[in-house]
């Protein structure tokens, strides 16, 4: 007897796309099955997908949920918890969470896990995971730590080239130590997640239009430019290559990153490119919008050419994963800032990022319905190290369902969303939307009701696979 039966819609599994009935039991997916195949009375309760997608719950690889938020004036507040964020991820159709965390004080990576443990454990509706992020000069004692860490299941190590504004001094990691980070990665089988910046070249762009008296945020395309990520991108990718370190470079913005990027796979390297889909939406241009500090995160909005790069790149395997740096904040803290070294970074994004990029991809641009999925889900999870308990319609599979009905008509608005009093995707029009959301076989959305509980959520631990760190496999 089967808990559940999904029937009638087409899945979207790790073979194509087909009418397949999915049997789940408990927590596992049991069995993905010939339309009936298996009668009404095997199972418990039969969901009805007629006309539907089902897909596997989306994965958001890059949030940032109870973070630490300078503000102009000083002082500083943290982004939305886990509880605001993973109800609204659920809202959304995505059932996993990969956040950060981060060594902001002198502690071995244990105490920093276990801190970071106090904002999560028992308050995250959905699964959830974290990346290790290492700040600043890294003391020979981290290195020495690190591989025990990434053999208890936290593989994946965050690291920033630049300090991203002159007033974060502190965050960028020196290029000694990311060689001997790369050198620790690889031998103890971790990933490299990268925010590639060239410091040089974002400092001397904040002296320069501070000195112009051109500190708008209008200008941010200037100080975090193209050419800072193609420098970046390029001296990291070599170091890498070197070390023969696979890498998940973060938010790609750039065409000249994307490029970088695809250059480094043909040559055979184990590196992976994530954006965002704020920069696949929005350019520099909606910076003049009102409110338009509600489109930026860092780095910066480019230009219509370097959008352009990044579909290219979600096509030929530049770009596997669109995420969202989702920071989620009000309205007034996200635009409090106006100056080029003081708008809030990131976004209220994770709810409708699933829906948002079906019309995107699927409608617009006529992305088969397994490119889609790989992109807001299945590559996360290969890359991560879930696959393929997450991100497969497959039997021993998670049930971690989204399914989305592609009949649903109407345009983006805050006042049905989830997260927070804005949402910089206002207006965008809808031509499909997650109708039901499951969480290891519990549904947790339905026809507009949210059944989900705090105890829900689950830590993730994870292996990153030698097929991920050997070379470009997806």
């Amino acid at each position: 007897m089967f808990d559940i039966v999904i029937r009638g819609g087409r899945a979207v599994t790790p073979q194509g796309v087909g009418d397949y009935d999915v049997a789940i039991t408990g927590e596992t997916i049991a069995a993905v099955a010939a339309p009936n195949a298996i009668p009404d009375d095997a199972a418990k309760r039969i969901i009805d997908a007629s006309g539907m997608i089902v897909m596997p719950g989306g994965i958001d690889p890059h949030v940032h949920c109870a973070w630490h938020m300078p503000l102009p004036d000083g002082s500083a507040m943290t982004s939305a918890p886990p509880e605001v964020v993973s109800r609204a991820a659920l809202w959304g159709g995505t059932t996993t969470l990969i956040d950060f965390a981060a060594r902001m004080e002198p502690m071995p990576l244990k105490d920093v896990i276990q801190k970071r443990d106090l904002d999560w454990a028992g308050k995250c509706y959905c699964d959830y995971a974290y990346h290790l992020m290492l700040l600043g000069d890294i003391p020979p004692e981290v290195f020495e730590e690190l591989p025990d860490r990434i053999a208890d299941g936290y593989p994946t190590v965050k690291i920033f080239t630049t300090n991203i504004t002159p007033n974060r001094a502190g965050r960028m990691v020196h290029f000694g130590d990311l060689w001997e980070l790369f050198k620790t990665l690889t031998r103890a089988g971790g990933l490299g997640v990268i925010h590639a910046e060239d410091n040089d070249i974002v400092m001397h762009m904040y002296e320069k239009l501070i000195r112009e008296g051109r500190v708008s945020f209008h200008n941010l395309a200037e100080v975090h430019n193209a050419l800072s990520e193609d420098l970046s991108f390029r001296r990291v990718l070599r170091l890498a290559e070197a070390e023969k370190t696979a890498l998940y470079m973060m938010h790609v913005s750039a065409a000249t990153g994307v490029q970088a990027i695809r250059e480094a796979r043909a040559k055979g390297q184990a590196v992976y490119g994530e954006t965002l889909h704020q920069y696949l939406l929005y350019t520099a241009e909606d910076y003049k919008r009102p409110n338009g500090q509600m489109f930026h995160t860092y780095p910066s909005l480019k230009s219509q050419q370097d959008q352009d790069g990044l579909w290219a790149g979600t096509r030929d395997g530049a770009i596997s994963c669109v995420a969202t740096d989702e920071v989620c904040c009000s309205l007034n803290i996200k635009t409090i800032g106006d100056r080029i070294d003081d708008t809030t970074g990131g976004n209220s994004g994770v709810e409708p990022r699933v829906g948002v990029l079906y019309d995107e991809m699927v409608t617009r641009r006529g992305y088969s319905l397994e490119a889609f999925v790989d992109q807001v889900s299945s590559n996360a999870a290969r890359i991560m190290g879930l696959y393929p308990r997450k991100g497969a319609i497959a039997a021993g599979s998670d049930a971690d369902i989204c399914i989305l009905d592609p009949s649903v008509r109407g345009e983006v608005r805050n006042e049905n969303l989830h997260e927070s009093d804005y949402t910089p995707w206002e207006g965008h029009p809808i031509t499909g939307w997650p109708k039901l959301t499951m969480l290891r076989g519990k549904v947790m959305v339905e026809d507009g009701a949210f059944l989900g509980d705090l105890e829900d959520g689950r830590y993730l631990k994870r292996g990153i696979p030698e097929s991920i760190r050997s070379g470009p496999s997806i």
